[in-house]
This record gives C-alpha cells, structure tokens and sequence, in this order.
C-alpha cells in the first residue's frame, strides 16, 4: 500500500539517518557529517520528489528505496548503526550505475585515505561493461564515532552471466589471495552478492553470500565451515524463533542466506559465518517480527529496546499496520568476537507492503 509522499528522497532518508544516530549515541557533529555523506553518495537522486516513482527497480529494498538501515547488536555494548545505499540508483542503467557507485567509492577514499587495491583487481569480473543482474555496485557503512565510517562494498557474482557466477566467486577469491576459500563453501542455491571490506579494519573480509532455497533450522544449523564451529544448537534456536513455523517446512518464500567471510588466506576456511533470515515474509506484520526481533534479543542478553525505539524513527505508523520494516534478520559468529545480532530495517521512503490477513477460525464440527 501507498500513501501520499512529500518531501525528497534525499531529505526523508537524511531525517531517518538523524534520528538513528541520536538513537545509537552519535554525536550531533557526527551525525551531520554523515547526512550529508548519505546525500551526497545518492547524488541527483536525493533530490528527487518522492511523488516520483523510485529512480531504479532497485532490489535493496521491497518498495525500491535505495537505502536500507541496520542496527548491529553484541551483549554489554551499545547497538552500531550501519546505512546500505546505491549510489548508482539514478543513473538510467545498470553499466552507468556501477560507474556512478565506483566513482562514489574512490571519492570516499580520497576523503578518508583508504586504499580501493582490491575492489581495482575485480573490476573486470564484477563490473563488467555490459553487466547482467540486478545490481552493480552498493556501498554499506557503519557509522562510528569521529566522522569516519568503516567502508564496504556489495558486487554481483553474476554480473558477466549467472552461469557463471560460481566461477567468478572462485576467481575473485583467487585473487584475493584465498587459494581454497571456494572449496570451503557449503553448497548453495546462488551466489548474490560479494562484499570486501576497505579501509580501515582490523583484519578485512571478504565475503561470499550464498543463497539457500526451502532452507529448514535443522539444514541451517549444519552451514557453517569456521573453527571453531558456532553451537548448531544455538543457530537452530535462533533459525526456530525468529521463522516460526516455518522452520520445520523450510523457508519456501524468500530463501535463506548465508555469509561466510574470509580473512586468513592460509586457513582456506572462513573465519566467520552469519545467518540471515528474512523475517518480513514468515509474520503476518512487523508487530510480530519486532515481537521475535526482541526474543531473540533478549535470549542473548541484549536489551531489545533501542530496536523498539528505532522504529518510530523510521515511520509514524503502527508495527501491525505492514510489514517488511524489519526485512532481515541475522546471527553471526566471527572468531574471536561474541555473537551478533543485526536487525536489517527499511526506510519504506515510496510504499509499506500491507499486512498479511489472518486466516478465519476453523468452523467448529457439529
């Protein structure tokens, strides 16, 4: 469903980044900076009315938005805020796209002295100039203290051809210097999305996105390939509360996914791998996603409320009026780190997808 919208896009994506900065601490210096990377980054996009229709089909989200928020959480610490954008949305095309994107990514390096040596080496394979799928390039940062965010990049492994996205997954891991990453991969469905890590991390990722058709809680738990393994226990649970009922049947809307991110060449096994459940197609509306949102909290020993307070900052409207404002639902496990939880929020900057009915009673038998 679809109300009127006013305002533009750049300014209703701005306003809610604001808010969630206040929300997750962010000073009001910080928060500026980075409203005005965010408008920016969208380029003449953000100044688009939104009584326009969006400026791509863009997948990143249901109604098109070209951003997406995601609040980030780990017991006995506060949430971080990350912000998914594509800053190629209004280009007219998808070759065009993945050149305003990359054109955006190499102004962020120079601002932020960062290096794009290993987004450079896969330009070829991922950025083709006549590129298939539905996206080129996205660009996800977390937005931290002092100014500068941590920087990734989202590429498509089926930019030259989705028969042959398996080989180009291999050949960027290759020449990331991950020799025998691909061998470790679980099988999979498809392969939609490759990310790297640029600038300034600890040990960068790269990181391979599988997708999983009908997946079940008992199927998910046996993905992972770290060492340690994560408890299969524990991605079961979590798989169960956050499905519902449909984690015996298998996720037979929107498939499942996996990450599994690698960061030591030598190993040739990911050091961490993340489970991501997109909630908003297994709940009747977002009333009963934040209710399992804030279980599966809570059953971490996180504090649920600053996800509960992160949805008025996003829109006026009632959690059981739609759904798909909280779309995606993760647990991840990366060696040396507690587990986190990611809620994946939506901006819903054009459309809110209407509830799903409830179905009527059973008659009763006389």
């Amino acid at each position: 469903m679809s109300a009127a919208r006013t305002g533009t896009l750049g300014a209703h994506t701005a306003g809610q980044l604001r808010r969630l900065c206040a929300l997750t601490g962010l000073d009001p210096a910080d928060t500026q900076t980075y409203a005005d990377v965010l408008t920016t980054a969208l380029g003449g996009a953000a100044g688009r009315p939104l009584d326009l229709p969006p400026p791509s089909g863009t997948f990143l989200s249901d109604d098109h938005t070209p951003v997406e928020f995601s609040l980030s959480f780990t017991a006995g610490a506060a949430p971080s805020l990350r912000v998914l954008l594509e800053p190629g949305c209004g280009a007219g095309s998808l070759e065009r796209g993945g050149r305003t994107a990359l054109a955006v990514v190499r102004e962020m390096a120079r601002r932020w002295d960062f290096s794009t040596e290993r987004l450079d080496g896969l330009r070829d394979l991922l950025l083709p100039p006549a590129p298939h799928g539905p996206l080129a390039l996205w660009i996800a940062l977390e937005l931290r203290r002092g100014g500068v965010p941590k920087v990734k990049v989202y590429l498509n492994p089926s930019a030259s051809g989705p028969e042959r996205a398996a080989h180009t997954v291999r050949e960027a891991l290759r020449r990331l210097g991950h020799e025998r990453a691909f061998d470790a991969l679980p099988p999979a469905d498809g392969y939609p999305f490759l990310a790297l890590d640029l600038g300034d991390w600890e040990a960068p990722r790269a990181k391979v996105y599988l997708m999983h058709r009908d997946l079940s809680a008992t199927e998910a738990a046996g993905l992972a390939r770290t060492a340690p393994l994560p408890p299969a226990d524990g991605l079961a649970a979590f798989f169960r509360a956050v499905a519902g009922p449909a984690a015996e049947r298998g996720l037979d809307r929107r498939p499942g996914l996996t990450c599994h991110a690698f960061t030591d060449p030598g190993s040739g096994r990911p050091s961490g791998f993340t489970l991501h459940i997109p909630v908003r197609d297994y709940v009747r509306h977002d009333g009963e996603a934040l209710d399992r949102a804030a279980g599966v909290l809570t059953a971490h020993g996180i504090d649920p409320d600053p996800l509960v307070r992160a949805l008025p900052a996003l829109t006026a409207r009632r959690p059981q009026d739609g759904v798909g404002l909280i779309a995606y639902l993760a647990l991840a496990h990366q060696a040396g780190a507690p587990p986190r939880l990611t809620a994946y929020v939506s901006s819903e900057a054009y459309a809110v997808r209407s509830p799903v009915p409830a179905r009527p009673a059973a008659e009763p038998v006389h």
